[in-house]
């Protein structure tokens, strides 16, 4: 039977790739999607592992040649999926996974309304901007200017949270992990008659309360923090330095 589609989008900060790494570890059968992007590799990435880094002109070529399942431009740099990673995995009978950004994930659903869509949210804004400033210090930048507009434009990409069938509150990396793998464990069960092995109701249950459905009281804290619900939330999206940030 096909693979199942997963697309998993988030702030950029918000450890969606930890997770993905982790649940790759535990469950078999799921591919991940290496994108493609114009911009330079950063630290330690390489070509065909964290992305296939190509130049702005050849990624030009691949669009005029239909050759990607959706591309964006995000910070100037763009960012597409190739159409060849979903022929692989399906031929394969395994499932793939997208970790792609809003705009990405906004056109694959329009054209792959069955896609299992997830959005990964950060605690907070004080979490978000440390995570985001230990990853430039591994990489030996820090640029205060680029932190904020990433931070900023953390809150306008939750505002799309609506278009995902499954959140998850990524506080607790083990918590999150679980959480990522009831979701495909059910998803497996649901749609191809999937047995799981171990507790399986308990993983439904797990995968169940982090429907966005039924997952507004996690997510409301969320919310108010980045400043999109309640009217004192503005004073708590606070994106400058905290004296205990160090």
């Amino acid at each position: 039977m096909a693979g199942i589609l997963f697309i998993i989008s988030a702030p950029s900060g918000s450890g969606k790739s930890t997770l993905v790494s982790e649940v790759r570890k535990q469950l078999s059968g799921i591919e991940f999607s290496v994108s493609w992007t114009t911009r330079p590799p950063r630290g330690s990435e390489q070509h065909g592992r964290e992305y296939n880094f190509t130049t702005r002109e050849e990624f030009q070529r691949m669009c005029a040649a239909g050759e990607f399942l959706e591309y964006a431009e995000v910070f100037g740099n763009y960012y597409g999926t190739a159409r060849r990673s979903l022929e692989e995995a399906r031929a394969a009978g395994h499932d793939l996974l997208l970790d792609i950004d809003v705009q990405g994930a906004a056109q694959v659903r329009a054209t792959m309304p069955e896609a299992v869509s997830i959005f990964v949210l950060p605690p907070n804004p004080k979490v978000l901007r440390t995570r985001l400033r230990n990853r430039s210090r591994a990489e030996g930048v820090v640029n205060e200017a680029e932190l904020y507009r990433r931070l900023s434009e953390a809150s306008r990409e939750i505002e799309n949270y609506r278009g995902y069938g499954y959140i998850l509150v990524n506080d607790v990396l083990d918590k999150a992990v679980a959480q990522l793998e009831a979701i495909v464990q059910a998803e497996r069960f649901y749609r191809n008659g999937e047995a799981i092995a171990y507790r399986a109701s308990r993983v439904l249950e797990v995968a169940a309360a982090c429907r966005q459905t039924n997952a507004q009281d996690r997510l409301r804290p969320v919310l108010e923090a980045f400043g999109i619900l309640g009217s004192n939330s503005q004073q708590q999206l606070n994106f400058e330095e905290d004296p205990d940030d160090d």
